[in-house]
């Protein structure tokens, strides 16, 4: 019996651990590349595309000096299912937002829902939608801009 996953289900899971990173480093423009060929919907309109996902990521996240918004995203209960065979996926996960700041003890600001849905091109998994849903907010006025 073989345990290994499958090797699209290990690039979604490289894909999803990757985006987390490039919002917790304020990789705006990694953000863009990243979901190039996705629509990105939050609780604003669907944004498609690299440089409209990029602008709104600037236009919505406050940077701090360090170049990043403080944060890092733990996603946790990640349900992944593959079509190997039609090079596609989907999967669900929760996010936690958690954030610091010098005058800011850490905390966490939001939690939320992904649902995303993954193509295989030219042999490589990429993002074509990630829906974002929040389910709890705090206080997320030192990171979001109004």
């Amino acid at each position: 019996m073989n345990d290994l996953p499958a090797p699209g289900r290990h690039a979604v899971e490289s894909l999803i651990a990757r985006y987390a990173e490039l919002v917790d480093d304020g990789d705006f423009a990694g953000l863009g590349a990243l979901l190039a060929d996705a629509t990105f919907t939050g609780s604003g309109e669907p944004v498609s595309g690299r440089e409209p996902i990029e602008r709104m990521f600037r236009d919505m996240l406050i940077v701090y000096a360090d170049g990043t918004p403080r944060t890092q995203h733990m996603t946790t209960n990640l349900a992944v299912e593959v079509d190997e065979q039609a090079g596609t996926a989907t999967a669900r996960c929760y996010v936690t937002v958690f954030q610091a700041l010098p005058e800011l003890p850490l905390r966490p600001i939001v939690c939320g829902r992904y649902q995303d849905r993954f193509e295989r091109r030219e042999g490589q998994w990429r993002f074509t939608e990630r829906r974002f849903r929040a389910t709890l907010v705090g206080d997320v006025s030192r990171h979001l801009r109004s």
